[in-house]
């Protein structure tokens, strides 16, 4: 099973969208799978589900900065910032939005959005595919091997 196809299973199993993304390549950049679990869960449902920044789109985002981030004062951002502004513009493009309450077409900080999206199905509609495209755009932008 490739890397976006397991990320689709991770969220299927009950993970938020953000930490079935920022797992699916973890590993492979050097942290363990249940430490890249407990960071990525705030950023679900838009950021602790308010409807911001959709937690797939932040998944990505952190993986960009597990391998390309820097760590000290003095080096470059620059290719960090590349990369999300490039993964941004790629996703807006499919799909119109990073924002949660946009793609979901509901305001999920309120009962009656959370509500509206669950009894229209579209955690499970939706979701998955922005997490499965997620994945396939990082593995674009930073050459991952599957």
């Amino acid at each position: 099973m490739n890397k976006a196809k397991e990320a689709v299973q991770c969220f299927h199993e009950g993970y938020n969208c953000s930490q079935a993304v920022f797992s699916s390549y973890s590993e492979e950049l050097g942290l363990e799978r249940d430490t890249a679990l407990k960071i990525a869960c705030p950023f679900g449902g838009g950021m602790g589900r308010m409807g911001k920044t959709c937690g797939a789109v932040t998944g990505a985002f952190m993986l960009i900065g597990l391998k390309h981030g820097t760590y000290q004062s003095d080096q470059s951002k620059e290719t960090t910032y590349r990369l999300v502004q490039e993964f941004t513009e790629k996703f807006k493009e499919m799909y119109g939005s990073i924002e949660c309450k946009d793609l979901l077409n509901c305001d999920i900080s309120t009962e009656g959005g959370r509500a509206f999206a669950s009894e229209h199905g579209l955690f499970d509609k939706l979701c998955p595919i922005y997490v499965e495209d997620a994945v396939k755009l990082i593995e674009e932008l930073m050459e991952l091997k599957q």
